[in-house]
């Protein structure tokens, strides 16, 4: 009986989440929990897979702008950010802001579900760490630009291009790339192809910082 669970526990805890992410090294990763979650709630599914050499590299410059300015420097996570994000709650509990990095988002939307607890957390943790060895920079950015959410029922970046300029992700121009990251935090909320005063101002911050991202070489790694 023992020796039965200690190998359900090695199946599970180890073996799956291990193949999985091999698999998903060379194989687009299939529909998510959050895009199963919301097509049940009526917002429908609208994804197109693009390989990162064929987007416009506006695009990684501008989610590392806006996201994960030290993406090519850290293994997975970013404490620096952790700790400021920590001290902003406290100082405005009413506006929390996260410190999640591209690898730990990319580790959620793929592997687990988007409720926050400290069990996702957990296992959060444990797939980013897989991901950082196991894919290496390019592929997360990669994989996550084509799983994350964009507006009601459109995840990764082919599809919001399409439904919001009406062009594809190769064709992105740098303030197209800075709109669509814009809305990251909020795509549900707020809106790349009419955006509001926040969203105008967020875009040209971040199409600043592209700058400074694609100047200092802060995007070599997903080049």
């Amino acid at each position: 009986m023992v020796r039965r669970l200690v190998m359900l526990v090695l199946v599970v805890g180890v073996l799956l989440p291990v193949t999985s992410t091999l698999l998903f090294k060379v194989v687009p990763p299939p529909v998510t929990i959050l895009m199963i979650q919301r097509v049940f709630e009526g917002k429908g599914l609208d994804r197109r897979w693009m390989s990162l050499s064929k987007m416009s590299p506006a695009l990684p410059n501008a989610v590392i702008a806006a996201e994960d300015a030290r993406y090519c420097s850290h293994w997975g996570f970013d404490f620096q950010a952790m700790e400021k994000a920590m001290a902003h709650n406290q100082r405005r509990p009413g506006r929390i802001r996260g410190g999640s990095t591209i690898s730990q988002q990319t580790a959620k939307n793929v592997f687990l579900w988007p409720q926050r607890s400290y069990v996702r957390k957990g296992l959060e943790a444990y797939f980013t760490v897989l991901i950082e060895g196991l894919w290496g920079k390019r592929r997360i950015m990669e994989v996550y630009l084509n799983s994350v959410e964009w507006g009601p029922g459109v995840y990764g970046a082919d599809s919001a291009a399409r439904r919001y300029f009406g062009v594809g992700a190769d064709q992105l121009t740098a303030s197209q790339a800075a709109r669509l990251a814009a809305i990251l935090p909020s795509p549900l909320k707020w809106k790349a192809a009419t955006p509001g005063p926040y969203v105008r101002k967020r875009s040209k911050r971040i199409g600043a910082a592209s700058g400074t991202v694609r100047r200092e070489g802060l995007a070599a790694c997903v080049g």
